[in-house]
Parts: C-alpha cells; structure tokens; sequence
C-alpha cells in the first residue's frame, strides 16, 4: 500500500484560526506586560510563534493558488468555507500589528496590504450573495469572518499604527454589519436544521464580535474605558455564558482544529479584561475580568497541547 503524502494545497484557510488565538494570547500578554509593569518577553514570544505559524500557512496558501488555482477557487466560492478565506488578509494585519515594535516598516506594508485584501474578498464574496446566490445553511457565525471580523481588526491595525479616524470607519463598517448579521445567524441556529457534529465548533466565532468590537473600540478611542466599552464586554461575557452551556453539544465532535474558532474571542476577552481591571474602581468587575484573563489562558493552552497531540500522532494535516 502506497503511503499518502502530504500535499500543503490541501490545508484549508479555516487553518489561520489558529494564529488569531496565538497572536490574541500573545497579545494579551503585551498587554499584561505594559499593565503590571512585568517583562514583555513571555508576550513577544508568542507573537514571534504566531508569526511563524502565519508565515508558514501563507506559504500554503499562496502555493495554493499559484499551483492549485481551481482547488483554491472553489474554497473561496465554497458557501461554507469561503468565509474562512478573509481569515488570511484578518491575520496578515494582526502580523503588522505584532511586527509595530521590531520592524514598523514592514508591518505597514502588511497592514495597506491586508486592508485592501480583506475588503476585496469581502466585495467578492459578500456583495456576490445579493445576486440571490446564498445557501441558509451557511448562515454561521463563521459568516462574520468578512464583514465583521476583518473591519474590527482593520480598525485595530490602523489605530496601532496612528491612523485612529481611519480606523473609526472600519469599526462602524464592522459594527453595523454585526447588528445586522446576528438577527439572521441565530434565526439560523434557533430555527432550521441542528448544525451537523463536524461543523458545531464554528459556533465558538459567535463569542469573538462584542470583545473584539471592545478592543476595536479601545484601539480607536485611546484605551477610554467608557459606557460603550462597558456594554461590550457584558455582552460578550453573555455570550460565553450561552457557548459555555453548548459546550457538551459541540464536544460530540471530537476535537479538531475547528475547536480555535473559540479562540479570538477567547484571546479578545483575555485582552479587554485586563483593560477593564485596572481602570474599573468596582472589585467584583475587576475579579470578574481577571478570573476571564486567566481562564482565555487555560483554554489556549488546552488548544495549544491538542493541537500538538494531533500534529505528533500525523492527524491534524490534510494529506492527499
């Protein structure tokens, strides 16, 4: 029997899921690091692992569709994995952002180019279903990833790099687009058919829009915890109230690298918290948010140390 080899063409973009939860982490501990007064290297660290993981997924991704064009089409036309393609530009800012303290320069060619990437495949696929093209079933909250998900971090990329009114336009492109998706999203999971085991852990997307809303909030206003940033953050701590109730449901399917679809918005909350905690006078709050920050930690490493389990055992990557 001929062993089956590994073919990189087939590695979905779903796969960049996983570096919105390093960098997040990552981030999260620069952020930590600024905050408590502690060394930043535990945070650069794992921006520099997030980094590595993108780079080597790019490269996937774009022998992808310089060899395998078709296969690479019809992924982004897919109605059910054509969101996840927006994840590639979504994280290439995330690298500008994390490349902002070591090379500035670069980080702001990946963030232009980023930008205009995540709005051309947001113009190619999501303007594309008002020809009447959209299938209900795809009405995920993995069908946040173009229209929310990308502006939120394009509005975090530019205030990073001083473009804070810029990035104003971004979070309302993204805020506006969430209110009006979530009705339709849980309609969908409320009303029409049970998503099928494999597909459950795309569900864990529906924590990330309130905290990274929060963090696109803070990005463009300064790092103000206000009214708005408050409001926010209890939503998104609802929302992980409700996940965590589903949680027995979606582990019917065993753990695969869908499960870092939990992971952004994880990572975000773990970030919002810690700005949450030092500027609130309330302590109930502050436990609240710290409790959350430590326990993002927790379920990152937990994804961390599965995904690993997969890679060592030859189960996590596609082969052909």
């Amino acid at each position: 029997m001929t062993q089956s080899r590994f073919r990189p063409e087939r590695i979905p973009a779903a796969f960049f899921g996983m570096v919105l939860g390093i960098f997040g982490i990552g981030n999260a501990w620069r952020h930590a690091a600024s905050l408590w007064q502690i060394p930043s290297l535990a945070g650069d660290l794992i921006v520099g692992l997030a980094i590595g993981v993108w780079l080597l997924l790019s490269l996937a991704f774009g022998y992808k569709w310089l060899r395998h064009t078709g296969l690479a089409r019809g992924e982004l036309d897919d109605p059910h994995a054509g969101s996840f393609v927006s994840l590639f530009p979504a994280t290439t800012i995330l690298v500008a952002i994390g490349l902002l303290p070591w090379l500035p320069e670069v980080g702001r060619v990946l963030l232009v180019g980023g930008v205009l990437l995540q709005l051309g495949i947001a113009a190619w696929g999501n303007a594309g279903l008002w020809r009447g093209r959209h299938v209900s079933t795809a009405t995920t909250p993995g069908f946040y990833l173009p229209t929310v998900a990308s502006n939120f971090i394009s509005a975090i990329g530019l205030a990073s790099y001083g473009h804070r009114e810029l990035g104003m336009l971004f979070l309302g492109a993204g805020l506006f687009s969430w209110l009006m998706l979530e009705p339709l999203i849980l309609h969908r999971l409320r009303n029409e058919a049970e998503l099928p085991a494999p597909q459950r852990p795309v569900i864990g997307i529906q924590l990330a829009p309130a905290f990274v809303a929060c963090l696109a909030w803070l990005a463009v206003n300064g790092g103000q915890i206000d009214v708005f940033a408050h409001l926010l953050f209890g939503y998104g701590v609802l929302q992980l109230l409700f996940l965590a109730r589903l949680l027995p449901w979606v582990m019917q399917q065993p753990f695969s690298p869908g499960y870092w679809a939990y992971s952004f918005g994880i990572t975000a909350m773990a970030t919002t918290g810690l700005h949450l905690a030092i500027a609130t006078t309330d302590d109930l709050v502050r436990l609240l948010a710290l409790g959350l920050f430590w326990l993002a930690n927790l379920l990152i490493a937990l994804l961390l140390l599965r995904t690993l389990h997969l890679l060592a055992s030859g189960r996590l990557l596609p082969r052909g």
